[in-house]
């Protein structure tokens, strides 16, 4: 990355440390399944605990962004988000373990609109650099599986307030870094915030596009452990790197994503990655053996090289809005997939997980037809390849 984009950089790094807590629930799931020994519809529930309220509250934070500046609102809503994690393994009751992992989609959420808002100041509106930023996350993913578990495994989820560890120490370095990361892009807001007509209509078909992704994607992270051991065997341990391939495959896909629509265009991209989708998915569900976590990490590539495109071209739909096109697309349109946890649930209790991750393959398709009907904006076009 270049010099210039340093305070993406910085940006990028927060990202990963509060991303690790979207990461850390699916990975909680299996250790919950062992120890108290929850059916699907529980662990579906606990997914949409850390779901709904952050699909709820992320737009909110978007429109206050779009009125007043929070930067001390990122180490707030990291520290946050760890806590809740921390708090999920600690006793034995149900109710608590939701509201703990309620509390983590608060932090998730309060985080993402206002790191997004200075993200795109400090870029100048680069797909590239957002992609960068979109990348941190993916990272914090990535690693939570790789976090999680050890700890877990050796302590069982009485061992989960340790978890806070990777928040407090993301918080510290976001508190150090936030001055530069905010004297870097006040200059630049100004230029990078763009005057223009609001499409909400078309704004509404891409964040309808968004949700699909998002029943695919939490559908997956959700029961993708537990589907990899009934697949594969192993135990917690194939859990865990089926959870990391589907975590570091969308690290890959969204630098690839940038790169792709530096040549493609976004739209272009977004709907090749989104009909390639389909086959990848059909061979996470019948695919023999290991070949099934081969097609985890296509499916998680091919469903993030769109992520910080979305981002990008929600903001160009509702330039003057861009607190709020954020929180949508970074927030309510990727976690509100969660709702579909309990259905999802339901049919693997009644029906076999096969047969309920099969369904997910409608969202896909879904999902490519309707991005065919999105238009390409032209404003960032002559900053696509920075």
């Amino acid at each position: 990355m270049q010099k210039s984009n340093r305070p993406v950089g910085l940006l990028a790094v927060g990202h990963a440390g509060v991303d690790v807590y979207q990461g850390a629930v699916p990975a909680v799931i299996p250790f919950l399944v062992l120890e108290r020994h929850y059916d699907y519809v529980a662990v579906s529930g606990i997914v949409l605990a850390a779901t709904l309220l952050s699909s709820i509250v992320q737009p909110v934070f978007g429109v206050l962004t779009d009125r007043v500046r929070m930067p001390w609102l990122l180490p707030v809503s990291m520290t946050t988000a760890g806590l809740g994690v921390a708090l999920c393994g600690v006793g034995d009751s149900y109710v608590l373990a939701w509201l703990a992992v309620a509390l983590s989609g608060l932090g998730v959420a309060a985080y993402h609109p206002e790191a997004a808002r200075l993200a795109r100041a400090a870029s100048g509106g680069s797909h590239l650099a957002m992609s960068w930023f979109s990348l941190g996350g993916n990272i914090g993913f990535a690693l939570a599986p790789l976090v999680v578990a050890p700890i877990l495994s050796a302590g069982g989820l009485a061992a989960s307030p340790w978890l806070i560890v990777p928040a407090l120490l993301g918080a510290l370095v976001t508190v150090i870094a936030l001055r530069s990361i905010t004297a870097a892009t006040g200059a630049r807001t100004a230029a990078a915030t763009r005057r223009g007509v609001d499409d909400w209509p078309v704004f509404l078909r891409l964040t309808a596009v968004i949700i699909l992704r998002s029943v695919v994607y939490i559908g997956l992270s959700a029961f993708v452990a537990l589907w990899a051991q009934q697949r594969v065997g192993g135990g917690e341990l194939t859990g865990a790197v089926a959870l990391f391939v589907l975590f570091a495959g969308g690290a890959v896909g969204t630098l690839l994503g940038g790169r792709l629509a530096a040549t493609w265009g976004r739209i272009r991209t977004l709907r090749i990655a989104y009909a390639a989708t389909i086959p990848a998915l059909a061979g996470v569900v019948y695919a023999p053996g290991a070949l099934v976590h081969v097609c985890i990490g296509l499916v998680a590539v091919l469903l993030y090289v769109p992520f910080s495109l979305h981002v990008t071209l929600g903001q160009d739909y509702l330039p003057n809005r861009v607190g709020t096109a954020s929180g949508v697309t970074l927030g309510l349109a990727v976690s509100v997939g969660g709702i579909a946890s309990p259905v999802i649930g339901l049919l693997a209790e009644h029906t076999g997980l096969q047969t309920a991750l099969a369904v997910l393959l409608v969202f896909p398709v879904l999902a490519w037809l309707l991005a065919r009907t999105l238009p390409e904006p032209a404003a960032l076009e002559a900053v696509a390849g920075r």
